[in-house]
């Protein structure tokens, strides 16, 4: 999550006030709990609503009441067979004149985002994002929501991964642009998922997954949830773990990827490192400053990508 452009953000300020006049007049029974300020991420605002829920609002981009529409819809049949605390939803708050989007309480997933306390403890981080990703993803039902961008074939963001090349080059954001494109071109030559869609997080980089102690305790902000190629999620071995612990990861996770696969996973993490770091490092879209947590990860899995190269 990062905070976002006043252009695309509601016009209603978002308070511990206006969520406590929200929930008298929808969720009276919670409305007595303390409200306090979680974080302004990308799409949402996240209020913590005592000590075990929590608030989500979306305050910009337009898609953000669609995304929180889907985590209520499908997240509470995914959460209990997966090995990781996630927020789940509890109940729906639906658009008004006080505040005119939709709006969720979920339950409240404790830890520090790892894009501010990385992850430590690499091998039993590993086993944990094995074991959740090998839960997660499964066959998705008819029906299920499709990615923004992610999920399904790596030539479908091969454009915007070369112009994310060239403006982190252009900035020395990252001082060997060609082994990044030579480790792109690896994985889009690659073949393509061919089996069922699968669900897949769709968005798991260090803002998204909670930390304490040095491991890791849960995954968050399931609002690109979807149906695609898990090879989109498995990019994490090298986004969320230390130097060393991406081969044990994927070597824990079932069923074993095929060769194709872990390319595609190459490809897909240099995808998501290359926005990370030029929304860490250099701002995006008019959002001067970016979001500085988000460069050192994102720096961090394009060394070890590039490091991996020539070993697998």
């Amino acid at each position: 999550m990062t905070d976002t452009d006043a252009g695309t953000r509601t016009d209603t300020e978002i308070t511990a006030e206006l969520i406590r006049a929200l929930l008298r007049e929808q969720h009276p029974d919670l409305a007595d709990r303390p409200v306090r300020l979680g974080a302004r991420g990308w799409d949402n605002q996240v209020w913590r609503l005592g000590d075990e829920l929590a608030v989500r609002l979306p305050w910009a981009t337009g898609s953000a009441e669609e995304l929180l529409r889907k985590e209520h819809a499908w997240l509470p049949v995914l959460a209990p067979g997966l090995p990781l605390p996630v927020p789940v939803p509890q109940r729906f708050g639906e658009p008004s004149d006080r505040f005119p989007r939709a709006w969720i309480v979920t339950t409240w997933v404790p830890g520090e985002p790892a894009d501010r306390a990385p992850v430590t403890r690499g091998a039993e981080a590993a086993e944990r994002l094995a074991a959740f990703l090998t839960a997660l993803h499964r066959p998705a039902p008819a029906g299920a929501p499709t990615g923004r961008g992610r999920g399904g074939p790596l030539a479908e963001v091969a454009e915007g991964v070369e112009q994310g090349i060239a403006a982190a080059a252009e900035m020395a954001l990252i001082p060997d642009p060609d082994a990044v494109r030579a480790v792109f071109a690896d994985a889009l030559a690659a073949p393509e998922w061919d089996g069922p869609p699968h669900w897949i997080h769709g968005d798991l980089h260090a803002a998204n997954v909670v930390t304490a102690d040095g491991a890791l305790r849960g995954v968050i902000d399931f609002g690109d949830l979807c149906a695609g190629d898990p090879a989109c999620d498995l990019a994490a071995a090298w986004s969320l773990l230390p130097d060393g612990f991406a081969a044990p990861c994927l070597a824990a996770y079932r069923p074993a990827p095929d060769p194709a696969t872990l390319r595609r996973a190459r490809g897909w993490a240099v995808w998501r490192a290359l926005g990370g770091l030029l929304v860490g490092e250099a701002g995006v879209r008019g959002r001067p400053g970016g979001k500085p947590t988000w460069g050192p990860p994102a720096r961090a899995a394009l060394r070890r990508l590039l490091a991996a190269r020539h070993t697998g």
